[in-house]
């Protein structure tokens, strides 16, 4: 099983190097089983989520290559329009992340598999905004075929009383 764990350290471990850890991918049939109850709506809180991160869900084509975004991920991308490719989308993120994102996607274009990762979008005034990103492939059954299916989260960090939206750091 391949998984992401976000952890703790203990105190005097050293802080871990961030980039390529952070990136992990795993083949859908390996995926550890729903734990029972998991998907009950009762147990998720979404004024919660909501007050941390604005979260989109968004969905590739690999007949086409195009990429749906939601307003908000367009937006926070930095994209004039909510349909896009994965070089533009690979622009928007920080060059140190780029290789380890698109061997991402190419192996989920290639075969069924959950995929999650991090980055950082890169704003033309400076500003940086983190991204979390977790999805799935499927339907690879020809060539050219299947699609992506996955959800953005953008963390917002409140800097002051009147700020609405996060600080990019």
């Amino acid at each position: 099983m391949n998984l992401l764990i976000f952890a703790g350290r203990v105190a005097g471990e050293a802080a871990p190097k961030l980039g390529k850890n952070l990136f992990k991918i795993a083949r859908t049939n390996a995926a550890a089983p729903l734990m029972p109850g998991s998907l009950d709506i009762s147990n998720h809180d979404p004024e919660m989520l909501a007050q941390f991160s604005i979260s989109e869900i968004w969905f590739g084509d690999f007949s086409t290559g195009v990429i749906h975004l939601k307003e908000w991920s367009a937006m926070l991308h930095g994209l004039p329009a909510r349909e896009c490719g994965l070089l533009s989308l690979m622009r928007c993120y920080d060059p140190k992340d780029h290789d380890r994102i698109l061997e991402l996607f190419e192996q989920a274009a290639t075969l069924s598999s959950s995929f999650c990762f991090s980055t950082t979008i890169m704003m033309p005034n400076g500003f940086r905004q983190p991204l979390f990103c977790m999805g799935e492939s499927n339907g690879h059954d020809d060539a050219y075929s299947g699609s992506m299916l996955g959800v953005f989260v953008f963390p917002r960090f409140k800097t002051n009383a009147g700020s609405e939206f996060a600080r990019r750091q």
